[in-house]
This record gives C-alpha cells, sequence and structure tokens, in this order.
C-alpha cells in the first residue's frame, strides 16, 4: 500500500465491512505450525471445512491457471486446488485494501499471497508489477502463484519421505513456506495449520480438476 496514505484511512471504510472480514478470515496462529522457516504464500488461516464458494468460485479462472501452470512448468490441478483453498477468503478488492490497512502484513489477491513471496515470484519474469496490484488483476494473482510454486518445487529435496505426494508438499510449502516443506519432506509431522490445509487440499482436489475440464 502506497506510504502516501494516511495511515489512518482504513477508518473511513464502513466498520460492518472490516467486521466481516475478520469473521471471515479469522486469525492466524501466532505460532504458525511450530517449525523454523520463511512463511509461505499465503499463510491461510485454518478452516475446519471449505466453506461454500458462490460467487468466488474460482473456476472462472481455468484459462489463466492452464495458461501459467504451463509456463511455469507446474501442475494445473495443483494451482487450481490452491486457488480453491484460498477462495474461503473475500477478494473484493476494497475490502481486501481496506483490511490491509488495518492489518499490514495482510495478503493480497485471489491467490492469498504475501508481499515477500510475490516479490520473490517476480523476480527476472515480471519485475515491473507491483503487489499492490493484486486486488484488480486476477490474472496477475494467478501468474505469481504458479512462479511461486515452481522456485517451490526447485526447493524439494531429492530424497522424500513417501508420507506425502510431491503436489502436497508443494502445497504445504505455499502455505507454509519452503522451510517448512523441506522438513514435511524429510518425515516431520507438520502442524496445525499445515495439516488442516492439506486437508482442503485433498477435498478441493476433484472440484478443481471438474474446473480445468469445464
Amino acid at each position: 500500500m502506497a506510504e502516501r496514505e494516511r495511515r489512518w484511512g482504513w477508518m473511513a471504510v464502513p466498520l460492518a465491512a472490516v467486521a466481516l472480514w475478520a469473521v471471515t478470515c479469522g486469525k492466524n496462529d501466532p505460532d504458525g505450525d511450530g517449525r523454523s522457516g520463511r512463511p509461505g504464500a499465503s499463510g491461510s488461516p485454518t478452516a475446519s471445512k471449505t466453506k461454500k464458494l458462490g460467487e468466488r468460485d474460482p473456476a472462472r479462472f481455468a484459462g489463466d491457471v492452464r495458461r501459467y501452470a504451463k509456463k511455469a512448468g507446474v501442475s494445473a490441478r495443483l494451482l487450481m486446488t490452491i486457488l480453491y483453498n484460498e477462495a474461503d477468503k473475500p477478494h473484493d478488492p476494497e475490502l481486501e485494501r481496506a483490511w490491509q490497512k488495518f492489518k499490514r502484513d495482510a495478503a493480497f489477491g485471489i491467490a492469498n499471497m504475501h508481499r515477500a513471496a510475490f516479490d520473490e515470484a517476480k523476480r527476472g519474469r515480471f519485475a515491473d508489477r507491483r503487489w499492490e496490484e493484486l486486488p484488480d488483476d486476477p490474472s496477475l494473482a494467478v501468474e505469481a502463484a504458479a512462479w511461486y510454486l515452481h522456485d517451490l518445487a526447485r526447493a524439494l529435496p531429492a530424497a522424500r519421505s513417501d508420507a506425502y505426494t510431491r503436489n502436497e508438499l508443494l502445497a504445504m510449502g505455499y502455505n507454509a513456506g519452503a522451510g517448512n516443506m523441506r522438513a514435511f519432506a524429510r518425515g516431520v509431522a507438520p502442524g496445525r495449520d499445515a495439516r488442516s490445509y492439506l486437508e482442503r487440499f485433498r477435498e478441493n482436489g476433484p472440484a478443481a480438476e471438474k474446473a480445468l475440464r469445464s
């Protein structure tokens, strides 16, 4: 968010909108997964069940998912399922900006991406683009998520536990960061948030596959 904006500009946003955002997103566990390593792209809050998506159904982004997954050399099903995992958060641009003024480290865009992850993904690819564009540009959000997953895949250790598939590890890495992902690959048990994200990833897989076929 541009620094020229007033610090308390968020107060002009209706309190009801901010309250709705807070109720929908909840609060992240301050201890995360209880593991060391850099945070992931999303850091999505724990959710016991995937919510009904309604108008937030990511299926409408299937074209971008197929295109950017191919460009980044990642699985389109993986990328689409990530979007389904992140769709339990409302992605209205104005609401996202309102919440970001209140919570400076909030994530942006349909892929729920934090600034640091976006800046890593764009390096040498779309370096002229800015994280602040994500709420208004779903295509950029999909592209950034695809390249972030590409980079996570390169960080996977060659020797891995067979407890999780490659895509499951990448999904947990998207949520919890590359350091945690490598620990999970070595057999370290995921914490609560990573387990919840993995459960939702498995639940959302069939919907993602159907969306890509449509």
